[in-house]
């Protein structure tokens, strides 16, 4: 690993954990060991090494997401997917994604709320390429494209919910009920 990616890996850990606007660019150089010269040839501030963390963190989570949603069919089965992955990830089962202290992109744009702010137009981006991999699932369902998209974006809502509960309130079976609810939602769509 190079300095540039381990003052990346450090940042995100630090600011998963404990906020970003809670740690100071000292912090990072001292948990990371990198001279801040380092840091500066790299990152020209705290904000740019905030969205190389965010990209990093991007990639690590679909890479992630969209192998578990590709380990079974699309469909009723890959909606069914979603939800064990954030249960694996929200109960500690997921290494790559660290133990879990809700959703980076969640906890980062509410520090940066601004909706014009890069910061926060990236965890958008994030969120809008989350939804493109759920849509497939989705669209094997064989809906309209008008009530595919409803339904998609009501996993959407279930899988944000749950996140959120998991989080914030540590209720640490939030995904296996928003898992069950999505599961009642495909059944009556189906049945139509």
């Amino acid at each position: 690993m190079d300095k540039r990616e381990h003052l990346v890996c450090t940042a995100l850990s630090l600011f998963y954990r404990h906020g970003i606007h809670a740690v100071g660019i000292n912090r990072v150089l001292e948990e990371s060991g990198v001279a801040k010269k380092t840091l500066y040839h790299h990152f020209e501030s705290k904000e740019a090494l905030v969205m190389a963390a965010l990209e990093h963190r991007d990639e690590i989570y679909l890479e992630w997401f969209g192998e578990r949603l590709a380990r079974v069919p699309a469909g009723s089965r890959g909606v069914a997917e979603l939800f064990r992955a954030l249960d694996d990830w929200f109960n500690g089962r997921v290494e790559k994604l660290s133990p879990f202290n809700g959703c980076f992109f969640i906890n980062a744009s509410a520090e940066y709320s601004d909706r014009q702010h890069p910061i926060h137009r990236a965890c958008a981006a994030h969120k809008g390429r989350v939804a493109a991999l759920v849509r497939p699932q989705v669209d094997a369902l064989g809906l309209s494209p008008r009530r595919a998209q409803a339904i998609c974006e009501t996993l959407l809502l279930l899988k944000e919910g749950a996140t959120v509960k998991a989080h914030v309130q540590g209720d640490l079976d939030a995904a296996r009920r928003a898992g069950r609810t999505a599961g009642l939602l495909i059944d009556a769509v189906s049945g139509e």
